[in-house]
């Protein structure tokens, strides 16, 4: 049944109908496509704006619910359609998470939040490239699904499914286990950093949806405003934040109430969070009281100095970039405050950091590397900086750093985009090049979970627009179906190339790097043996002795040892008869 508060949310976001999507429809080219150089020098460049087609594509792909009658992706059918029965709601519809078919909240507010302010910043480019509708039909999607996880103001449902039923499935969209699960949090058992984290995606998608831009010549909103789409968006963003700030139960990371969430996405604290949403929420709203809630939590919390990476449990990089803009902008009078010299101060220290690898480490082929963050998705991280490094270079202090920002930046776009040691592109069907094998239980097309990597031996379907984990430390990507670090896709990880190609189809006449790619380039240069990874660790242990082998150098060993304990024996009788 449909509570009184849901209804009340619900019956507006009908109201406010998304946009026409185009007739015929876009769909990617084939891979070969992006081993073709463009005969434009314009902009919109076509490869770009097919590029950033695709990237929102990969979103149709991830669909959960019932599919609508424009679906663009042949080989998906509806899922999942009695999701939320298990506690009398209708939760179905919103994204598969990654690989697999769980549906996770976190990760996803992130994934929203991130897309929608990119989408702030750069989404002219979402128009010239004829990809708005489609925008904003991936961004309800998601958006609407977040509405019906949240059926009352202090109650937001976090996870759909199980983790361990869904490691023990691999199949199709058809045969899901019926068995999923609905874990939520409320005031008795709280959740402060996902409830802040639904609570800024609410907020950075209604500024979005209400045509909010932030001062700077690169902040054109994408044509998709929509009032009362906004005002819904914005309702539950206060209602949310008001949530983890004031929970009965206290404040506390949500896998404290929901341990269900622990193995996949814990959260490792939630200052962030409450500092992001305030944020967005001062941004979406104008409202002082807001932004000086972000302050407190900020100084609360102790988020200045900080090194980390920008991801879905680490926000604070972003946080310096966004009250830099608003700090700008309250430079010709927001009416928000802040100082921009100190958050430009913040930004460049932690930048600086970056680019003169005093924070992370570079592999021996460039891609920016964090250890720990980067083990299980080299990409993510980079790309994240990336972002962030070409949003704030227009604000930095000199033109020295500006230009030091943007290069460093760019190079790891074109690392991502082929310019690496394995000359792969690492977004599934842009190039003859790209990954073959993503990990993807509906992709593969197989059924057969203990052989993952041979059943079929060709994956079924196209994954366009997804992109992977990456390779590994050393620059070796394998393109291993099962080997989950280096292939799997995920909703965030396409979030940053959303916004990176948002931006280059603004301003670049030139191709993505993948065009200079000719095909076969990395059967040329794939590396042999096996991963050493979390997935794989068959290539862990180094070159395998004989046993004849290991036999002689245990000797040897013997020997050297006795040799030493020798001399050791007789270096104290000398030192005894002095």
């Amino acid at each position: 049944m449909w509570t009184p508060f849901l209804l009340q949310l619900i019956v507006p976001v009908l109201a406010a109908a998304q946009l026409s999507l185009p007739n015929p429809p876009y769909l990617p080219p084939s891979a070969s496509n992006g081993a073709q150089t463009s005969s434009s020098s314009g902009t919109p460049n076509p490869q770009w704006s097919n590029l950033l087609g695709n990237l929102i594509y990969f979103y149709d792909a991830q669909r959960s619910g019932t599919l609508p009658a424009n679906n663009r992706v042949p080989w998906r059918n509806s899922s999942s359609v009695n999701d939320g029965k298990d506690v009398g709601l209708d939760l179905s519809g919103g994204y598969f998470d990654a690989g697999d078919f769980i549906k996770a909240t976190f990760p996803l507010s992130f994934t929203l939040m991130s897309i929608c302010w990119g989408a702030s910043d750069y989404g002219k480019a979402y128009d010239v490239a004829n990809q708005t509708a489609y925008l904003d039909s991936m961004l309800r999607w998601g958006l609407d699904w977040l509405i019906k996880a949240h059926p009352s103001p202090s109650t937001l449902y976090v996870l759909v499914g199980s983790t361990d039923l869904d490691n023990a499935y691999w199949g199709g969209d058809e045969n899901i286990p019926l068995n999923r699960p609905s874990y939520s949090i409320n005031d008795t058992k709280p959740g402060t950093d996902a409830a802040a984290g639904a609570s800024a995606a609410f907020a950075a998608c209604a500024a979005l949806y209400s045509g909010r831009a932030f001062n700077g010549s690169y902040s054109n909103p994408a044509s998709l405003q929509n009032a009362t789409y906004a005002q819904t968006l914005q309702t539950h963003a206060q209602q949310l934040y008001t949530f983890a700030v004031n929970s009965t139960g206290g404040q506390k990371t949500y896998q404290s109430s929901v341990p269900a969430v622990g193995e996949s996405y814990g959260s490792s604290g939630f200052g962030d969070d409450l500092t992001i949403a305030a944020l967005f929420l001062a941004w979406a709203t104008s409202s002082s009281s807001y932004y000086q809630d972000a302050q407190h939590y900020f100084q609360q919390y102790k988020l200045t100095g900080q090194d980390g990476v920008f991801n879905w449990d680490s926000k604070t990089p972003g946080i310096y970039v966004l009250f830099a803009q608003i700090a700008q902008i309250a430079q010709a009078s927001s009416g928000l405050g802040g100082n921009f010299t100190t958050w430009q101060t913040e930004c460049e220290r932690y930048f600086d950091g970056i680019v003169n690898n005093n924070v992370a480490s570079l592999t021996s082929d460039g891609l920016l590397y964090y250890d720990g963050d980067s083990n299980d998705a080299t990409l993510n991280p980079a790309l994240n900086a990336a972002m962030l490094l070409t949003r704030y270079a227009p604000m930095a202090s000199t033109s020295d750093k500006k230009a030091s920002y943007t290069k460093f930046a760019q190079s790891q776009l074109d690392y991502v985009l082929g310019k690496n040691s394995m000359s792969v592109p690492y977004v599934v069907g842009s190039n003859p090049n790209s990954p073959a094998n993503p990990h993807s239980a509906m992709a593969s097309g197989g059924n057969d979970i203990g052989n993952i990597d041979t059943s079929p031996p060709q994956e079924a379907y196209i994954l366009y627009g997804a992109v992977v984990g990456g390779p590994d430390k050393h620059g070796k990507f394998y393109d291993i179906r099962s080997d989950w670090p280096e292939t799997e896709v995920a909703l965030d990880y396409n979030a940053p190339m959303l916004t990176l190609a948002a931006m280059h189809v603004l301003n670049d006449t030139s191709d993505p790097f993948f065009t200079s790619l000719q095909a076969g380039a990395y059967d040329k240069v794939r590396p042999s043996g096996q991963p050493c990874d979390d997935a794989i660790s068959d290539g862990c242990s180094g070159p395998k002795l004989s046993k004849s082998a290991i036999i002689a150098l245990a000797v040897i060993l013997g020997v050297v040892g006795l040799i030493i304990l020798g001399l050791i024996i007789w270096y104290f009788r000398i030192r005894t008869r002095k």
